[in-house]
């Protein structure tokens, strides 16, 4: 321990946390946080008064902005009232929200069980998966996050589970599904291979064995990698013919993030169950909820439901949420993420001329990443999947040039992404992309 009586306030802050607290997926030293004092809007603001721009809206999760005072105001109301409740017990809020949810879910999606947080809510999706559908297997993607509980990190296909635990949690099984600017064929020959494998997969494990397939509505941190044209339409064909339930994990692509609602309604589908968090809040309290359709839930009406947790439909995470989707309609956020998100797609297209290191850009409305390679031809990239902190020389260097210009976002691998609250201007989107370009120099730099 350091004695912090000499420390600035910035230093101390960051010593406190250094001396009493764990950071999630980093090595505990040598790391360098920013200290955050408060955050306005698409801005955050250090103890030196230092401000970043926030071009990964947190985790992409603070959808609407940060500092947003009408959370704050909903979230007193509902303390002054009643802080806390059983589930057993019901609230004013926890009806509006359910009743809301239902509006904007499409179909027949129209209860809701209220959770914790992205994980909490897929465990709670895979446990009514099975219990639904008296099977045990659930297929995912290889390259795909759901969450870092057990259950969530085996369905999941993030390498960060692999320390974890090596046998992992039973009974989920993964496909690959290729992304286009690492196809070598034409388009429609990706779709065809990629429906053919899960038909495959399908097969080899037992139709009457999968309980669900699990996906995300668009992909996130696994490098916004988009499904081929037509492949959803056809997962849930193959799922009806089957049986199999279709879950869709909207906790990073859902609320705006894509530019509708929820991801999957890119592609004209309805699944049987949607999970979400996040964006349900904008993270301002920690929340989630499973979305359920009508036909699923009334399976329970006189049979128990095996699954529950303390602070299931908590009080002031329904006021929060309840808040944050009038604002999405108040503010036009989503709207605004359409436009937003095509103004991104020019200005990153002018970005990829400048720049040789600049192999792909992949966007659905706000969830996008530059992807960098060595070598356009040969698409070689600057930093491997799952690549070790050797392999991450390139990439650390311009990760901290990045937070030396003045900017927060998530940087991996060989991905740069930008993902910046919904309520981004065209003036805030210039300024992140001019910190990106300036950093990108120093991969430019290492192109063959």
């Amino acid at each position: 321990m350091i004695d912090t009586a000499t420390l600035s306030e910035t230093q101390e802050v960051l010593q406190d946390s250094f001396d009493y607290t764990v950071f999630a997926w980093s090595k505990q030293k040598n790391i360098s946080p920013i200290a955050v004092k408060y955050a306005k809007g698409v801005y955050l603001y250090d103890y030196d008064d230092k401000r970043y721009i926030d071009f990964s809206s947190g985790l992409m999760n603070v959808n609407i902005g940060h500092g947003n005072q009408r959370i704050t105001e909903a979230v007193v109301r509902q303390m002054q009232e009643v802080s806390y409740v059983t589930p057993y017990c019901v609230t004013k809020v926890r009806g509006e929200l359910g009743k809301k949810l239902a509006e904007i879910c499409p179909g027949d999606l129209n209860k809701a069980f209220f959770t914790l947080c992205g994980a909490t809510s897929n465990e709670a999706a895979i446990k009514l998966a099975r219990l639904y559908t008296g099977r045990h297997k659930i297929i995912s993607r290889y390259q795909s996050y759901h969450g870092a509980t057990y259950g969530t990190l085996s369905v999941g296909g993030d390498p960060r589970k692999l320390p974890d635990d090596s046998q992992q949690a039973p009974n989920f099984v993964h496909i690959d599904i290729p992304y286009k600017y690492r196809w070598n064929h034409d388009e429609a020959s990706m779709l065809t291979d990629s429906v053919a494998q899960l038909e495959r997969v399908i097969a080899y494990e037992g139709p009457g064995n999968i309980a669900a397939i699990m996906l995300e509505g668009e992909s996130g941190t696994s490098g916004c990698l988009q499904y081929p044209v037509g492949y959803l339409a056809a997962v849930r064909e193959i799922c009806d013919k089957h049986g199999i339930l279709i879950i869709m994990d909207e906790v990073m692509s859902g609320f705006g993030r894509t530019g509708k609602w929820f991801g999957f309604e890119n592609h004209g589908i309805v699944p049987d169950l949607v999970t979400m968090a996040k964006g349900i809040t904008s993270g301002y309290i920690p929340f989630g909820c499973l979305m359920v359709t009508d036909k699923i839930a009334s399976r329970y009406d006189d049979t128990v439901l095996a699954t529950g947790m303390t602070y299931a439909a908590h009080p002031v995470g329904c006021a929060a949420a309840l808040e944050t989707l009038k604002i999405y309609e108040d503010e036009n956020l989503i709207e605004n993420a359409v436009e937003m998100g095509k103004y991104m797609d020019e200005q990153a297209a002018i970005l990829m001329e400048k720049h040789p290191s600049i192999g792909d850009f992949r966007n659905t409305g706000l969830l996008g990443c530059f992807e960098l390679v060595k070598n356009r031809t040969t698409k070689e990239p600057m930093a491997p999947f799952n690549a070790k902190p050797e392999e991450m020389a390139v990439m650390s260097k311009v990760a901290a040039k990045i937070k030396e210009l003045g900017m927060y976002t998530f940087v991996r691998w060989s991905y740069i992404f930008v993902a910046p609250p919904l309520c981004v201007t065209k003036e805030q989107i210039d300024e992140g992309l001019a910190i990106i370009s300036e950093a990108i120099k120093i991969a430019d730099e290492y192109v063959a």
